[in-house]
């Protein structure tokens, strides 16, 4: 490590105002925390203004859409668990409740792997705020049944070929563990996940209907955010059945040049992650012994830097031999 502290780099970087709306960070490297740090500012429940926040250790923040990849990891625990089907099966065979839908042969090809790598081939736009009905998300949200909204979306390529993004991918996986457990998200996760962890203080907001919001709504605080990116670290430790998470982990479609996606989470060439609006961010690299969690409220802007700067220019720069 350079002899110039990440407490340091980031003091500069904030003097520099090149870090704003950053509200909190905690970095591990070889099992000690070296970097902690929490700011101030305007914060949101999603879209509920709370005001400004002097955040501390044990401030609730939403983690946005990295809820996704923890999701992800409670689908592995509760495949591990016999409650959901393996990715290769049909994921309409698990909705029968819709069986228009899979009349359509090319909606009955969909697999579940498709909904865990985002590459369903549906139309689907969340490249406008999430304040606007016309972003997917949000008008998910606003159907009278979310989950015929997701599987009704026309098809405009083939499935399991391209990454898009897609919210409503993460809301089937999420429905798909509620079926199988026959057990509301927040509480499996708070048995399986949250408590084995040693978590206590999180939330999850719903949406009107009291379903937990899969693709967004989960609230925690930055060492809560960074125990998840630590239990990935550690290789599941249990908790997280280790196949599940080398098959998660490993890149299933190119997003860009050195950038896949697995099963609901992000990677590079030396990283694996989960990203949320407004620069929520749980980075795990091991060949680094590194893990970083990150909380910011840059929410909905058109860039969003304070992340890359925190984790390339404060800690990276000073952890790296």
């Amino acid at each position: 490590m350079s002899s110039e502290t990440l407490t340091d780099r980031l003091a500069r970087a904030i003097e520099q105002e090149r870090v704003p709306d950053l509200h909190a960070v905690v970095a591990l490297h070889h099992g000690q925390v070296v970097l902690e740090h929490y700011g101030e500012g305007d914060d949101f429940r999603l879209n509920e203004p709370l005001g400004h926040v002097r955040f501390t250790p044990d401030t609730l923040h939403d983690i946005r859409s990295v809820t996704k990849s923890v999701v992800g990891l409670l689908y592995g625990i509760a495949l591990a668990d016999g409650r959901v089907p393996e990715p290769h099966e049909p994921l309409l065979r698990y909705f029968p409740e819709y069986p228009d839908l899979a009349e359509d042969p090319r909606r009955a090809a969909l697999t579940v792997e498709h909904a865990l790598t985002m590459t369903l081939g549906l139309e689907w736009h969340e490249d406008v705020p999430y304040t606007s009905a016309a972003n997917s998300e949000i008008a998910m949200e606003l159907a009278p049944d979310r989950y015929r909204y997701i599987l009704r979306q026309p098809i405009v390529e083939e499935p399991g070929i391209r990454w898009s993004y897609c919210g409503g991918a993460s809301a089937l996986v999420a429905r798909l563990i509620e079926k199988g457990t026959g057990t509301a998200l927040e509480d499996y996760a708070r048995a399986r996940l949250f408590e084995p962890l040693g978590i206590t203080a999180w939330e999850w907001s719903a949406g009107e209907d009291g379903v937990a919001l899969a693709a967004s709504g989960l609230r925690l605080t930055p060492r809560g955010l960074l125990d998840v990116g630590r239990l990935v670290l550690d290789g599941g430790r249990g908790i997280v059945p280790a196949p599940w998470l080398a098959t998660a982990l490993r890149p299933h479609v190119r997003i860009d040049d050195g950038f896949h996606y697995g099963y609901q989470w992000y990677m590079g060439d030396t990283w694996m992650g989960g990203f949320g609006n407004g620069g929520q961010r749980i980075y795990v690299a091991p060949e680094l012994d590194l893990v970083v969690a990150v909380a910011a409220g840059q929410y909905d802007h058109p860039d969003q830097p304070t992340a890359s700067v925190v984790l390339d220019e404060v800690v990276l720069a000073g952890v790296r031999p």
